[in-house]
């Protein structure tokens, strides 16, 4: 035992704590294989205890106060349970006995070991430096829950789980009472981090904030419970005396920035969450693409909706899902065309299901529609000059027939003559332009109409539809 910790011994002395980490992660470096099989053999369940207490406080080589080699002990003697608890769970596996409870016990295990960090932590027992073994035991915690819950679920049969994007908003498991446990420890840590009173900035724990807040939001996701990330939000956001955001880690800032934005996202309020997700978007790194996937999956109807923007190919491009479930709808979008983008919408249906992104894409179809809309008045062409007027003076006509609009969203809605039985009044089309007036003007807080025209009564081939002239003198976006 006292060659399996030396390692430690030396990372602690110059302060490495991604040393220190490493050396206590669940799995083997591709160096070393078999490093946690050596490390659970140098001892045994009666003597764990006493060769560790040996290698750490009374060793020549340990420069360790006598309160944190205490500390150092116990939480090695917990690795050392856990090493043995993920051996004998490989093995089950591997031996096809994965109806049996190992994962579970990996669990209570691990958390048996995050919660002696987390104990060390708070007391001080153990240098603020050591946070990173925090994260890491953290996300490993979150990791075995998950994997427990999957045993525990298949033993009891009639559950299948989703094999897509862990951190979405979504999944298929219905219960996951190892997740819930995780989720109350990663709490604590937040807590703790979110807390610290300590004035030297250079030891606060305060750090861990943002990365612990992120964390909990991936877990909040798992469990559907979404509300409950936003009490995360609101503690940091009462909190004063933390950091300058802009001195957090790159990453940490990143993913809170992300949830955030997708939060404000599930409430629909597209503002605040396309200032989030863009800024997220800006600073995330470049060669992170399933984060920046991640990323633009609610970016993108975001600013569909807020700026009626439509992402371009080289955007889509690098991410081959976004531009087969969004390329089609972009396509139709731009085209006007009504059937193929219902069409796309029902192809990509459990796509934007699954990311709850599926209403506010069906609100594209106005944008479709607008578009159509457009066509038509960009169709009917300019006015006849008048006399001593020049080119410089035309302008384009401002009154469309009904019909011409009728006969482009009856084509648009695939309804030109394929035999479907279905129709579309005038009265119909009447109505979705004069929505479309709305819909297009109220967002730019202003109307600007042409003189309605005299009220009488044309015969019906000729009928010019007040609505439609208010529709030809819009500057649509």
């Amino acid at each position: 035992m006292q060659a399996a910790l030396e390692p430690f011994l030396t990372a602690h002395t110059n302060e490495d704590a991604w040393a220190v980490a490493s050396l206590l992660s669940p799995i083997a470096p591709p160096s070393d294989p078999g490093r946690l099989y050596d490390f659970y053999r140098a001892s045994n369940e009666h003597m764990i205890e006493n060769d560790i207490r040996t290698a750490l406080i009374y060793s020549r080589a340990s420069r360790l106060e006598p309160s944190e080699g205490s500390a150092w002990s116990e939480i090695f003697v917990n690795y050392w349970k856990v090493v043995g608890q993920i051996l004998r769970a490989e093995e089950a596996t591997n031996q096809g006995r994965s109806r049996d409870r190992q994962w579970v016990d990996v669990f209570d295990a691990w958390k048996t070991l995050t919660n002696s960090l987390l104990k060390h932590l708070e007391r001080g027992n153990i240098r603020s430096w050591t946070m990173i073994c925090m994260y890491h035991a953290a996300k490993d915690l979150r990791k075995f829950a998950i994997k427990a819950d999957e045993q525990l679920a298949t033993a009891k049969g009639n559950v299948t789980f989703n094999s897509g994007f862990q951190d979405d908003v979504v999944t298929s498991i219905p219960r996951n009472e190892m997740l819930e446990e995780a989720a109350r420890v990663l709490n604590r840590m937040f807590r703790m981090c979110l807390s610290d009173r300590n004035p030297d900035m250079r030891e606060s724990r305060k750090w861990g904030t943002y990365f612990m807040a992120s964390l909990l939001f991936k877990t909040y996701f798992k469990l559907k419970a979404i509300s409950l990330s936003q009490s995360v939000v609101r503690s940091i956001e009462a909190m004063s005396d933390l950091p300058s955001f802009e001195l957090y880690p790159k990453a940490h800032r990143v993913t809170y920035k992300y949830y955030v934005g997708v939060l404000a996202f599930l409430q629909e309020d597209y503002t605040k969450a396309e200032a989030y997700l863009t800024e997220a978007w800006e600073i995330c790194y470049v060669g992170a693409k399933k984060n920046q996937q991640l990323i633009l999956t609610y970016l993108i109807p975001c600013r569909l909706i807020t700026k009626h923007a439509i992402p371009t190919p080289a955007l889509l491009s690098p991410f081959p899902l976004l531009q087969s479930i969004f390329a089609p709808l972009v396509s139709c979008i731009k085209r006007g065309d009504l059937s193929g983008f219902d069409a796309a919408l029902v192809a990509g249906e459990n796509q934007f299901v699954k990311r709850r992104i599926y209403l506010t894409l069906e609100r594209g179809r106005d944008i479709a529609q607008r578009n159509l809309l457009r066509k038509v008045f960009l169709a009917g062409g300019y006015e006849e000059l008048k006399e001593g007027q020049t080119e410089a003076d035309r302008i384009r006509k401002t009154r469309i027939p009904l019909a011409n609009f009728g006969a482009a969203l009856r084509m648009g809605m695939g309804m030109d003559g394929d035999g479907s039985g279905q129709a579309l009044e005038d009265d119909e089309v009447e109505c979705i332009v004069a929505n479309m007036i709305y819909k297009v003007s109220a967002q730019r807080g202003a109307y600007k109409l042409s003189p309605f025209a005299t009220l009488t009564h044309p015969p019906q081939s000729s009928q010019m539809s007040s609505v439609a002239v208010c529709l030809a003198q819009l500057r649509l976006p």
